[in-house]
């Protein structure tokens, strides 16, 4: 008899308005421990969307989200999700050091007084050393470059120890050491039971990322196969892209 896991994140349904605008149309997805999903789609496709209702910081019009059976409230305050968003996102201002950003993984893990206690600070020493930024840990968070701004909320996500990863375009505006770095993490993690959900507009490296692909426009175009997902006929609804041509005009 085959045993079947339970999703670590189940979404049914879910459909979020902007006023008038719709972002999410009745999109429904689960997401295997042990896995890593690419989620794919043009600008304004819904994808920070999807994340930001996933992590609860959203309430759909309609539908429902379970992250490990629990909801995402409960989820976040047991420090089972993590979340690294758009770098727009964040106040690069806020006199935070790279170690600060780390430790903040633990704060679900910490007592009644809040303290960090020693194998806090080891789990940050950990993450910090998975990263490459030891070195730079008590730099303030604005004066790294783009990749070791990502590498440093990736390196928060594996200090909270979290069975679920979410991540918002890590890809975007980083070096190439950054990317190889996060994508080998990525599968670390994933090799060690983390479900993994990550946005990215690479194509390309899409394969050697992810198992698996979700083509969102609103609502979910395709999911499965990364070959089958990323068949010119999908792409052309999506981006109105044909790989071979370029743009549809």
């Amino acid at each position: 008899m085959t045993v079947t896991a339970a999703p670590a994140v189940r979404v049914e349904g879910v459909t979020v308005h902007y006023g008038q605008v719709q972002a999410l149309d009745h999109v429904s997805l689960e997401l295997a421990p042990a896995s890593i999903c690419g989620l794919i789609g043009m600008n304004g496709s819904g994808k920070s969307t999807l994340f930001k209702t996933v992590m609860g910081m959203i309430r759909p019009d309609t539908g429902t989200v379970e992250i490990a059976g629990g909801s995402p409230a409960t989820a976040r305050k047991a420090g089972t999700v993590g979340y690294v968003p758009q770098s727009e996102e964040i106040d690069w201002a806020f006199p935070l050091s790279v170690r600060d950003v780390v430790m903040t993984g633990r704060y679900g893990r910490l007592g009644f007084t809040r303290r960090p206690r020693r194998r806090d600070h080891d789990a940050v020493d950990v993450a910090l050393e998975r990263v490459h930024l030891a070195d730079l840990q008590d730099r303030q968070i604005g004066q790294l470059s783009g990749g070791q701004r990502k590498r440093t909320f990736v390196a928060r996500a594996i200090a909270q120890e979290a069975s679920v990863l979410l991540l918002d375009e890590p890809f975007a505006g980083v070096d190439k050491r950054s990317e190889q770095t996060i994508t080998g993490l990525l599968r670390e993690l994933s090799a060690a039971g983390t479900a993994v959900l990550v946005s990215t507009h690479d194509l390309q490296a899409l394969p050697q990322l992810a198992d698996r692909a979700v083509l969102l426009m609103r609502k979910i175009l395709a999911d499965g196969d990364i070959d089958e997902v990323l068949r010119p006929e999908n792409l052309v609804r999506a981006f109105g892209i044909d790989p071979l041509e370029g743009p549809v005009r």
